[in-house]
């Protein structure tokens, strides 16, 4: 039974504040998401001073280490949110970007790890990830096929269960730039469950990933989306997120359960109301040879011949005077 797991990332959202963090899984948890998905960031240990500041978007930040830095949750504080994820029914996740916050999300404990696309083939985190025994999810937005490949083969070597999303790194993403073809291709060249990240600020991509087969759904969440941040611009209210996630429980339930259209039984009584039979449109003589313009349809079926059998009468003589809208049965024709 397809039931899709949706992810919300709140990512760095949150900017910094434990108590923004907090409201944002009391949020999450009334959409009807599966999972909330932080990112845990140790700048000592991910970044350094000469990391280029790629979006100069800080007031408060000098360097992109320094808004690392300011990103960072104690130990005890990441325990706190995942006690409050616990507490209110949803999965807690967060992707790690080094070493050193595998290891603080073990002692956390997550359950599965969400690898971001600019670490797909960073070997190292994921060897240190594939030694706690938990389930990897891959974004795959930067990578082309023959860089997955060798992630790919990597973890099969590792026997690590996985799964792959297809991203595209753009923010936001515009429609063009979906790449829903690639869910198929993910599916057919790997043998695992595919999902899709999406980046887009709309709910439309999301529900186009689940029709197509994606098991898996991340999106970004903002309060607002005018709100400071990376991501804001990209992401989905909690007022879109909840229509979304409505959206997808539907589609779901919809591939669920399939149609037999070899069998339509059930319309027997409906086909009687809606379907009809043929009629005369005018006022006609004994004797005269019907044409197509002197026919009509009307409802209900079985009160004349039925209307797909119209062929069948054109060129025949009525065998009676008829008025005009009276049924047109088998004993009031004959051969011409």
């Amino acid at each position: 039974m397809k039931s899709t797991y949706i992810i919300a990332e709140i990512g760095q959202a949150h900017d910094g504040s434990l108590g923004m963090a907090h409201a944002y899984i009391d949020a999450v948890a009334k959409t009807g998401a599966n999972a909330i998905k932080f990112q845990t960031h140790i700048a000592a240990a991910e970044s350094s001073i000469h990391e280029p500041f790629r979006v100069k978007f800080s007031q408060q930040d000098a360097t992109r280490y320094e808004y690392w830095q300011r990103m960072e949750f104690t130990l005890d504080q990441w325990k706190g949110l995942k006690a409050h994820c616990d507490e209110v029914g949803i999965d807690f996740l967060s992707s790690p970007f080094s070493n050193a916050a595998v290891d603080l999300l073990e002692k956390v404990g997550v359950k599965y790890y969400k690898i971001g696309s600019g670490e797909v083939n960073n070997f190292l985190l994921l060897e240190k990830i594939t030694r706690t025994g938990k389930p990897i999810i891959i974004s795959s937005g930067m990578s082309s096929f023959e860089e997955l490949d060798e992630t790919v083969a990597f973890l099969q070597e590792k026997k690590c269960e996985f799964s792959i999303l297809q991203c595209t790194t753009s923010y936001p993403t515009v429609p063009k730039q979906f790449g829903l073809n690639v869910l198929q291709e993910l599916k057919e060249r790997y043998h695992v469950p595919v999902g899709f990240s999406d980046h887009s600020s709309t709910i439309e991509a999301g529900i186009a990933a689940v029709t197509l087969g994606a098991e898996i759904l991340e999106f970004h969440v903002v309060f607002d989306k005018n709100m400071f941040g990376p991501d804001a611009q990209s992401s989905l209210t909690f007022s879109e997120t909840t229509q979304l996630v409505q959206a997808v429980r539907n589609i779901d339930e919809a591939i669920n359960h399939p149609i037999n259209k070899k069998d339509n039984s059930q319309y027997t009584s409906l086909k009687q109301i809606f379907e009809k039979s043929l009629a005369i449109n005018k006022n006609l003589p004994k004797g005269h040879v019907l044409t197509f313009n002197d026919l009509e349809a009307k409802k209900p079926k079985n009160y004349g011949i039925v209307a797909s059998k119209f062929q069948e009468v054109i060129g025949k003589k009525l065998t009676r005077s008829m008025q005009q809208w009276d049924f047109l049965n088998e004993e009031d024709i004959h051969e011409s």
